[in-house]
């Protein structure tokens, strides 16, 4: 009956304890951790007083830091503290300059944190079901660090069933896919995926369950896959062989009706041959009238016959004869009357 009196006295005094004004302190404190995301939750005490506040502190060095100070909410968050090692935190009640006692809580994050649920997509192929996992990210880090980084025996647990069935199937693998193969085609499987680490025999939350449906196994035989690859060889070949006639029609076409009925001479194809020729006629430019030379010649067409009593003159009737000097001179004189007047030709020559 002892106990009795002293459960009967401890309730009598938590009773008093609002009639005597001391603040009683919260209830249900405890640390909810997700993927190192450390939230401190507790429920306000039964109090008559209004504007009831809370503080929430954390150990650093044998000294309490203030982490959540005269908030009205009903949690905190410790996200903040080390991954590794334990640690201490407490919240009190608060009422103007009157307070609760503080109430403790000691969590280690590595050991107690909840491990969340893996992301998981799922492809169909044949009778097979293709699986890619992706740890769940850590909360409040620089990096894009996730749980598997941090665990070294991390692994993941698949579980799987047909739908509308009871009979489940489970496989661990240690890497970031799966296959599960030898599925019965054409039928639905469902399929979730939880972290599992190995060497604590400890497991995190289950993800949502996705169903798939597989098909039917269309391997192609080797045979086929060979007579698909000789037969396409062979088109591609002619292919290229009937691209290569056309192409040799049409030249053949073109260089018909294009062709001209004239060709160049063959004395000028003898002379474009040589490259100095067509150099001479290409930089070669008209000679200057300063060094173009004229001489006169004359030809006398009749001779008269008093012509003939000229010693010096023997020359037939329609021959050319060329005058001495002498002659050249006396003909420049005026002619006698005895004699007719030759007709004289004038003609120029380039030198």
């Amino acid at each position: 009956m002892a106990w009795a009196r002293s459960v009967v006295g401890w309730l009598g005094g938590f009773l008093l304890l609002p009639a005597l004004g001391m603040i009683p302190p919260p209830k249900n404190v405890k640390m909810n951790s997700v993927n190192f995301k450390n939230i401190l939750q507790w429920e306000s005490p039964a109090f008559p007083k209004e504007n009831l506040t809370f503080t929430a502190q954390y150990e650093s060095y044998r000294y309490f830091q203030d982490q959540c100070k005269n908030t009205a909410s009903t949690q905190c968050d410790f996200s903040l503290l080390s991954k590794y090692g334990d640690h201490t935190v407490r919240v009190r009640a608060e009422s103007a300059d009157e307070h609760s006692e503080w109430v403790r809580v000691t969590f280690c994050p590595m050991d107690d944190t909840i491990i969340g649920p893996p992301e998981m997509h799922i492809e169909s192929l044949a009778d097979s079901l293709h699986m890619r996992f992706s740890a769940p990210k850590i909360e409040n880090e620089p990096e894009k660090w996730t749980m598997k980084n941090l665990y070294n025996s991390w692994a993941y647990r698949v579980q799987y069933w047909k739908n509308g069935t009871s009979e489940k199937f489970q496989v661990i693998s240690r890497y970031d896919s799966e296959v599960l193969r030898g599925l019965e085609p054409w039928t639905t499987y469902c399929i979730q995926v939880q972290g599992f680490l190995l060497d604590q025999n400890r497991t995190g939350e289950w993800s949502k369950p996705i169903c798939e449906q597989t098909t039917n196994d269309e391997t192609t035989p080797s045979w086929m896959v060979a007579i698909i690859l000789v037969t396409s060889v062979f088109v591609a070949f002619l292919f290229l062989l009937g691209c290569f006639v056309l192409l040799w029609f049409i030249y053949k076409k073109a260089k018909h009706t294009f062709h001209s009925g004239t060709s160049i001479p063959q004395h000028l194809k003898e002379f474009l041959g040589h490259p100095h020729h067509g150099t001479f006629l290409l930089f070669s430019s008209p000679p200057s009238d300063e060094t173009e030379v004229f001489d006169r010649l004359s030809i006398v067409t009749e001779v008269s016959k008093g012509s003939r009593q000229n010693p010096g003159d023997s020359c037939a009737l329609g021959t050319l004869c060329e005058p001495g000097p002498q002659e050249l001179g006396s003909k420049d004189k005026a002619p006698s009357q005895a004699q007719e007047e030759p007709l004289l030709l004038t003609s120029t020559s380039e030198v």
